[in-house]
């Protein structure tokens, strides 16, 4: 592609690329856990693009999956310590695994999405990024081992063994028990919200809890501030500013599943206009992503309880 490409060269590519986007962005916020840092991938993977071109890519979907795989890796690894479980040599074989996980998972059978989702938010910083990332495109985004291999620099067999570590950690977690307790701890946050109980909010978070919304989310909060909605802003850090924002507030917002996972929405006439993506460290809430756009709200399977 010529240096300084004509806008018609640029939109065809950006075309191409929007045909993909939700997909990229699914696997990174999968791998990442946070819509802020998907949204980061997402937009290196496009960067690259833009710099390359699609000239000589005989598959993008093939390319972009890769591209925003490792993206994925490096930030992982930028923002997780190493562990001696992470392989630092990618042309390192895994461990192998021990017999009982081989009984237990003989064709490296795939966690069910929900169970998946539940379990990672235990031990999901415990994976290496290869790992991380092996498991999730398997069992999630139905790609081949030897479609991974690359991807995560290995041999299809030790990509198939990445994914087996990783899915028999997560197994050690009970999804079930979890849902429950992380249930019943939102369900306690939000009525401490509603009653105003600071001292019981601070409890229920993490003292190094941050609080990121979208434009959609601060501008709705704003619009509902006199009626009860909580009092948000793009970021919000700490577990005083946090209970401060919520105290007396959230009436009308209820406990959900988001893929499986407890979770708590704003809900009006049986529509959900704001999401709350809600990550737990040690039992208490250490992260909260509200989403009110109404692409990225299209895009969550949302269960809400009758």
């Amino acid at each position: 592609m010529p240096a300084d490409p004509s806008a018609a060269v640029l939109d065809e590519v950006a075309a191409q690329f929007a045909l993909h986007r939700a997909r990229l962005f699914a696997i990174a916020h999968r791998a990442l856990g946070s819509p802020w840092s998907a949204d980061d991938a997402v937009q290196e993977t496009w960067l690259r693009l833009q710099r390359s071109g699609p000239d000589g890519i005989d598959n993008l979907e093939a390319w972009l999956t890769t591209v925003v795989s490792r993206v994925c890796i490096d930030m992982i690894r930028r923002n997780v310590a190493w562990r001696e479980d992470m392989d630092p040599d990618p042309s390192a074989p895994a461990e192998p695994a021990d017999a009982a996980q081989i009984a237990n998972d003989p064709a490296g059978g795939a966690m069910r999405v929900e169970e998946l989702a539940v379990a990672m938010q235990v031990v999901l910083d415990t994976l290496g990024p290869r790992e991380r990332l092996a498991l999730l495109l398997h069992d999630v985004f139905d790609l081949p081992f030897h479609d991974i291999a690359p991807i995560v620099g290995s041999s299809p067999a030790n990509a198939r063994q990445l994914a087996s570590r990783a899915r028999a950690r997560l197994r050690t977690a009970d999804p079930q028990t979890l849902r429950r307790s992380q249930g019943a701890a939102v369900d306690a946050f939000l009525d401490a919200a509603r009653n105003g109980d600071f001292g019981r909010l601070l409890q229920l978070l993490d003292p190094d809890i941050e609080l990121r919304g979208d434009d959609a989310a601060v501008a709705l909060a704003e619009s509902g501030a006199e009626y009860g909605a909580p009092l948000l802003a793009h970021r919000i850090v700490g577990a005083d500013a946090v209970a401060r924002a919520f105290a007396g507030r959230a009436a009308l917002t209820r406990l959900v599943h988001i893929d499986g996972v407890p979770a708590a929405a704003y809900t009006a006439e049986g529509v959900v206009h704001a999401a709350y993506l809600i990550t737990f460290c040690d039992g208490r809430i250490s992260r909260l992503d509200i989403i009110a756009d109404a692409e990225r709200l299209a895009g969550l399977h949302i269960a809400v309880p009758t």
